[in-house]
């Protein structure tokens, strides 16, 4: 769960890292508040299209198991690892 939060943040922030890049390549301070005026609402925009299009993309082409799964159990003495029949 930790994983897809922080996949899901850095899609996120993209957007904002990749706008600052660019305002430090024109020379302009990404560090003020008037070089971001204007802005953020279209940032904040794309990282969520991008957030919730990478969501979309793995829930359609994730892996799909249709036999009954067997949970982790002991088998004479070691431990078997969850599994799909």
């Amino acid at each position: 769960m930790t994983r897809a939060v922080f996949e899901a943040l850095v899609l996120f922030l993209s957007p904002f890292v990749l706008f600052a890049i660019y305002l430090y390549l024109r020379q302009r301070n990404p560090w003020t508040r008037e070089a971001w005026d204007g802005h953020v609402p279209w940032l904040v925009l794309v990282g969520l299209l991008i957030a919730i299009g990478s969501f979309v993309i793995t829930g359609l082409t994730a892996e799909r198991n249709t036999g009954a799964y067997v949970p982790t159990h002991l088998e004479d003495g070691k431990l078997v690892p969850g599994h799909f029949k």
